[in-house]
This record gives structure tokens, sequence and C-alpha cells, in this order.
């Protein structure tokens, strides 16, 4: 009896946990089922013009339909060539997409390098380049060394269907907030203040904004974890 005891005890948390992966629906998952209704009416909203209707509907289809399904653990490579998964962050995640033909805004770079200053301890910095190893060596130099500079090469690419799609569905540049579980938490597209704005008003925007959604979903939420964790021991 104290056997069976014993080996339920051992085994209970293991089928909670796969039980508790079973439901996880993925990003891909929710891509495959909504993104082509979101596509004919934003391809719709800007056929006519209409940005403001069209940012409208990838916010609604980002909260709505992908925030709260968990990224899928798909592989880049970093600059020395290895291959990496992104389950290998440990931490909360902070992921940006980019390319070397998509520019980035005005004042971002300096503002995630300040991020990542500040909260690198908490979360991992992870900036994504959909490009060769040597082109994305070669804009890493503008990021600080506390952020992960990783690039995948799609001519190399041999399926990861979530990595065509991170790719081509939502645009570039894109923010993921991932929890420690890799829970996607906000899902932004980047600040692009107009031409005119002076660089250190575009710097601000762009550490306000990002600041305030890397405070809410991953800092707060972190906490809020940790304390429920310490409040079911007690």
């Amino acid at each position: 009896m104290k056997k069976l005891v014993l080996v339920l005890l051992l085994i209970g948390p293991m089928v909670f946990s796969q039980q508790n992966l079973q439901d996880r629906i993925y990003f891909s998952e929710a891509l495959f089922e909504h993104l082509s209704d979101y596509n004919k009416k934003a391809d719709l909203a800007y056929k006519h013009n209409d940005y403001e209707k069209g940012k409208q509907l990838f916010e609604s289809f980002t909260s709505n339909k992908l925030e709260g399904s968990y990224m899928d653990n798909f592989k880049f490579k970093t600059l020395r060539k290895k291959e990496v998964q992104l389950y290998q962050f440990k931490k909360p995640v902070f992921l940006i997409t980019y390319a070397s033909w998509c520019i980035p805004g005005k004042g971002e770079i300096p503002a995630l390098n300040e991020l990542a200053s500040q909260y690198g301890n908490q979360i991992d910095f992870v900036v994504l380049f959909w490009d060769k190893r040597e082109k994305a060596k070669e804009l890493s130099e503008q990021f600080s060394s506390k952020i992960s500079v990783v690039y995948v090469d799609e001519t190399q690419n041999q399926g990861a269907y979530v990595v065509k799609q991170l790719k081509h569905s939502l645009g570039l540049p894109t923010c993921f907030l991932l929890s420690g579980n890799k829970k996607i938490m906000d899902i932004r597209r980047s600040v692009f203040p107009s031409l005119q704005t002076s660089a250190e008003t575009a710097y601000r925007e762009n550490f306000i904004a990002l600041e305030t959604s890397i405070t809410k979903n991953l800092i707060n939420q972190q906490f809020e974890e940790v304390y429920a964790e310490n409040v079911s021991l007690d």
C-alpha cells in the first residue's frame, strides 16, 4: 500500500504536467486557424488606404486570437553558427524580429539597448534576423552585448512551419513578449516616429512604449507567478 501511494505521488505531477501541455494552444495552431480571416479584412482596409482600420484589426487579431497561446519551440542559430532552441532561454523573453531590408524605427535600437541594461537580469532579450549569418553579424554591432542576436537563413531552413509564419504573417519588425513558459503575453509592432522627430524624442517614445509593455506583461507577471507559488507552499 505504501509503495502504491509513493508511486501515485511520483507520477501525479508528471500526469498533471502532461495534461497541461496537451491543453496548450500553440502560436502556429492559432495562426493556422485565424490568419486567413484576418488577412482578408486587413487587405480590404489597406486597399482603401484605411491605415487606422488596419491598425485596429492587427491589435484585435493579436490580442484576441494569438495572445495566450504558446510560442512554438523553433530553432535558430547564434552568430557562432550554434543551433539553439527558443526554450533554452529559461527566463521570460523579449523577442523582436528584424531583417536587413526592414529598417528599425528611429530611436528603437537605443531604447532596446537601455532596456536590456536595466532588465537583462530578469528577461532574455533576443533579436532575430531573417537573414544570412554575414548580414546578421554586421547588423549585430548596433546592439548591446546583453542582447542575444540570432538568425534564421531561410535558404537553409528545412521546415519549421512556425519559422515561415513568424516572418510572413505579421510583418516586420514585430515584438513578442513571452513568459517564462513561453506563453505569449503581448504582441506589438514597433513605434515609428515621424522623420521630423528628434532623436531624443524618438528614443523616449520607443523606451516608454516598450518598458510599459515589459513591466506589465513580464515583470509584474513574473512577480505574480512567484507570489502564487509561495502562497501555495504556505
